[in-house]
C-alpha cells in the first residue's frame, strides 16, 4: 500500500491524497477513539490537513522514502497531545452526552477498557493503541513516538499490567 501510495502522491498532492485519506481513516479513527473519545474525528481531520499541508511542501524524493503509516500516526499523536493542552486550559463544560452516529464499520467499543486506556500516561496508552490495537510492529511504533524499540515494549508492557490489575486486557 504505502510504496503505491507514495508514488502517487509523489508525482501529485492534491490527485492521490484523497486515495491516502481512504487507505488510512479507518483505522487511523478507530485508533484515535480509543486515544481521544469523542474528539477523534476532530483530531483526525487536524491529522489530514496537517498531513495533506506537509506534503504540499515536501520534494517528491522525500514524499517517496515516507513510511506513511507511522508518519500520519506521528502527526496523529501531536495532534492529540496538543488537543489535550489546549483542553486542559479550557474550563470543563458538561453537557448531555449524545448518542454516537452508527457506523457500520466502526467496530463495537468497548467503554471500560477505552476508559482504562485513557487513564494510561500518554505513551503507555499510545503504544497499547498503537501496537494492539491497531497492529504496528513496535519498530512502527518506536518511529511513531520517536522513542527507542526498548521503551515502547516496556510502555507496552507496563499498560498491560496495569490493564490486567484493572481486570480488562486488549
Amino acid at each position: 500500500m504505502d510504496d503505491h501510495l507514495t508514488t502517487s502522491l509523489a508525482l501529485n498532492v492534491d490527485n492521490a491524497f484523497p486515495d491516502f485519506v481512504d487507505a488510512t481513516q479507518h483505522r487511523l479513527y478507530a485508533g484515535l477513539r480509543m486515544l481521544v473519545g469523542d474528539d477523534a474525528e476532530d483530531v483526525a481531520q487536524e491529522t489530514y490537513l496537517r498531513a495533506y499541508r506537509s506534503l504540499q511542501q515536501y520534494p517528491p524524493s522525500r514524499i517517496r522514502q515516507l513510511e506513511l503509516r507511522p508518519w500520519l500516526w506521528t502527526i496523529a499523536l501531536n495532534a492529540t497531545r496538543n488537543r489535550r493542552r489546549t483542553n486542559a486550559r479550557r474550563p470543563l463544560v458538561l453537557v448531555d452526552q449524545l448518542p454516537d452516529t452508527p457506523d457500520h464499520r466502526a467496530e463495537p467499543i468497548d467503554e471500560a477498557l477505552v476508559a482504562a486506556i485513557r487513564s494510561l500516561p500518554h505513551a503507555q496508552g499510545a503504544a497499547v493503541v498503537l501496537h494492539y490495537v491497531l497492529g504496528h510492529t513496535y519498530a512502527e511504533v518506536a518511529l511513531i513516538l520517536d522513542r527507542p524499540e526498548g521503551t515502547v515494549k516496556s510502555d507496552a508492557s507496563r499498560a498491560l499490567a496495569t490493564l490486567r490489575t484493572k481486570g480488562l486486557e486488549t
